[in-house]
């Protein structure tokens, strides 16, 4: 999820949710993976759904207790019928709250579990809690007394956890290159301007950074988004030699050139990239973005088009065809693409109109009317599902 926040989650039907602003503070795979492991936990051990049947169970208990309290109300004052329905409503409050720690408890121990059995190191997962703790100490939610947070992070669950880990040895590893650079990537975006990104990856490489080699890339993305494009491109020049066939790094020098002004060159060294990788998703996405900028719309507009059907769940590629099919001329291209980008970030009724609009400028060509009423018809049933949820 394209969110700076710390957070993960995990919803039925067996869907985990990441804000990317996780990767800003788990600063190693093994720590990012005991986050992940939690959220297998909830889902594997049916968490969700026992706690429906949890509310099931206590709800008659909860609204006969404040019938009672009603009564005492009507009968003999109001202060004790307020005392009584306040002891009802904190009680109520109190079972729930304890349920949802339990499972939190659970989560940890099912998904240090996970950890070990993936080979990774169970003495992450305290390392990664405190880190949480720190940052989240003086947040609102936080000041509130442990016993009313649903998700307590406490130095008894850090400790608990700590003390779990210990029967383990600690696992050294080198740190995983592809998590790291993809953490720089996430570090240059969500930084409020890309000079303090510059400022962050140089104060890093003037200490002891976990990869070196990454940090580095996270300078080349932040000094290129600075408009500080030759410095990049020779901070570029240092760590590319060693990998040349690394995916990150061609992209990063096809942005580099585009940020000279020269997507021409761009292009055509993400085309040849892409006669050795066909299809790839990253290399077709930075190639539409050269075309678009090299001032070939109609050509960008191809390549999505025929992207967009291996991944026709990605939404900037809808967002980005949109865009190269409005530079184009097709506006009814446009709108169904815009269609297809509100769809997947649940936006239906701004995606019902997209394709209102797409279908009011179809006039007589049939096939393309009924491909969007098909549409519009999936829109709807959407909907329904989503209402009965």
């Amino acid at each position: 999820v394209d969110n700076p926040t710390m957070n993960a989650f995990a919803v039925p039907g067996g869907v985990i949710g990441i804000h990317n602003g996780l990767l800003l503070w788990a600063e190693t795979e093994d720590e990012f993976a005991t986050v992940l492991a939690h959220e297998i936990a909830h889902l594997s051990q049916r968490h969700f759904s026992r706690g429906v049947e949890y509310q099931q169970k206590i709800q008659p208990l909860t609204l006969a207790a404040m019938l009672a309290s009603f009564v005492l109300m009507a009968t003999t004052g109001a202060d004790v019928g307020i005392a009584a329905l306040s002891a009802t409503q904190a009680a109520a409050q109190n079972s729930a709250l304890s349920y949802s720690r339990s499972n939190e408890q659970e989560a940890d121990r099912v998904g240090m579990q996970t950890i070990i059995d993936a080979d990774m190191d169970p003495h992450a997962a305290p390392v990664m809690f405190e880190r949480m703790l720190r940052t989240t100490r003086y947040s609102s939610s936080e000041q509130m007394p442990e016993f009313l947070r649903s998700h307590p992070l406490s130095e008894n669950r850090i400790a608990d956890t700590r003390n779990r880990a210990r029967k383990y040895p600690k696992k050294e590893r080198d740190p995983d290159l592809d998590y790291q650079l993809m953490r720089a990537r996430v570090i240059t975006e969500l930084s409020e301007t890309p000079g303090l990104a510059v400022a962050r990856f140089q104060g890093e490489l003037d200490s002891t950074p976990y990869s070196r080699e990454a940090a580095t890339y996270g300078l080349v993305l932040a000094l290129t988004a600075s408009g500080r494009a030759d410095e990049a491109g020779l901070e570029l020049d240092s760590i590319w030699s060693g990998n040349p066939d690394r995916l990150e790094y061609i992209i990063a020098d096809a942005d580099i050139d585009m940020a000279r002004n020269k997507p021409d060159q761009a292009a055509k060294k993400l085309a040849r990239s892409l006669a050795v990788s066909p299809g790839n998703h990253p290399l077709t996405m930075s190639y539409a973005r050269a075309l678009m900028k090299n001032q070939q719309p109609h050509i960008a507009a191809e390549v999505l088009v025929k992207q967009s059907k291996r991944w026709p769940d990605d939404p900037s590629l809808w967002y980005l065809l949109a865009e190269v099919q409005g530079l184009s001329g097709n506006i009814i291209g446009l709108h169904q693409s815009r269609a297809e980008y509100f769809i997947l970030k649940g936006s239906l009724g701004d995606a019902k109109t997209q394709l209102t609009y797409a279908l009011e400028l179809t006039q007589d060509n049939y096939l393309v009317s009924a491909k969007i009423h098909q549409r519009l018809t999936d829109v709807a049933r959407m909907q329904e599902r989503m209402e009965e949820f």
